[in-house]
């Protein structure tokens, strides 16, 4: 497992970080993110369409590129790699839907405001992966031998996945919404989409505000399984980060469009552990055998194919109802 040159040309950087600043620009301030509205269904098929194609545009884009420049076999091994990790943390972000849904339940947070919430959650999702796989880029070229323990992390993790499926997490036992109760001034009663407001003279924290530092901290906990995978497929950092961003970029839309449905795939769970459980033994058995890009692709998509139909299955006799 020896750490990848990447192929990637500054000017790549800066056309990639320049797309996803413009897209976010849009998206604050002309598409409608800054009025609160509940996002509709087709709104957020149309969405995840969007960033899809957009994503294989991007593949094809770079493909196309190397193909001129490096050769056919370079192209086709990076848009390949790309195209695995790019389904691999679109897989695992669905395991940060079942999570949002648990989080606005509980603090029963209007439809309509969850929208702008997850504007922002994306937003310190993408300044902290960028920092995370950077700084993992560095490690993995300097001490390659970390792999491996990214390999055990993996597997760890998804063991606990497994069996800790069923279980549902108790957030008032969360250590750091304890620690912003014990420490905010936080106000009573709801204020639409303000994350503070002013009352008598003293600045108070709105419960939304609370429902931001939630997401953002789950996305630090997801972060540090899906950024260790990513790296069981390519070592490129600008493979890493672009099929990374894209799986971001697209997870708001991806809630909003699993949100009225999420409970007929409650067997995914164990798909993603799976999925968790594979790229660990991938990366532990890498000295004696390297499993293809390809052959990971495939094992990912019956994975996760397999537990979605088995959760359709599971609950078709609920929709009859």
């Amino acid at each position: 497992m020896n750490p990848a040159v990447s192929i990637a040309e500054p000017w790549m950087w800066a056309a990639f970080i320049g797309f996803v600043l413009v897209m976010l620009a849009l998206d604050l301030f002309v598409l409608g993110g800054r009025k609160a509205h509940a996002v509709g269904v087709k709104e957020a098929a149309l969405w995840s369409l969007a960033w899809l194609c957009m994503a294989l545009i991007f593949n094809a884009g770079v493909w196309w590129y190397l193909n001129g420049t490096l050769g056919a076999e370079i192209a086709d091994k990076k848009a390949l790699e790309f195209l695995t990790g790019y389904l691999i943390e679109k897989s695992l972000s669905v395991d940060n839907v079942f999570v949002f849904l648990l989080i606005f339940a509980a603090f029963q947070v209007n439809p309509a405001y969850q929208r702008r919430v997850l504007i922002y959650g994306v937003l310190g999702a993408i300044l902290l992966r960028a920092v995370m796989i950077l700084a993992g880029a560095w490690v993995v070229r300097e001490f390659s031998w970390v792999l491996y323990l990214f390999g055990a992390f993996l597997l760890v993790t998804g063991i606990r996945m497994l069996v800790m499926a069923e279980k549902t997490p108790d957030l008032e036992q969360n250590p750091v919404l304890k620690f912003a109760r014990r420490h905010l001034r936080i106000s009573t009663g709801e204020h639409g989409e303000k994350f503070s407001v002013v009352q008598n003279g003293t600045r108070y924290f709105t419960p939304l505000f609370l429902v931001l530092i939630l997401i953002e901290t789950t996305d630090v906990v997801f972060a540090v399984d899906s950024i260790p995978a990513i790296f069981a497929i390519t070592t490129d950092p600008f493979i890493v980060f672009t099929s990374n961003i894209f799986a971001i970029m697209g997870l708001r839309a991806l809630y909003f469009l699993l949100a009225d449905v999420a409970h007929r795939f409650h067997l995914l769970k164990y798909g993603l552990a799976l999925v968790l459980c594979f790229i660990g033994g991938k990366m532990l058995i890498a000295p004696w055998y390297h499993v293809p890009v390809q052959a990971s692709l495939f094992v990912v998509v019956v994975l996760i194919g397999a537990s979605v139909l088995a959760s359709l299955v599971a609950t078709r006799h609920k929709r009859m109802e």
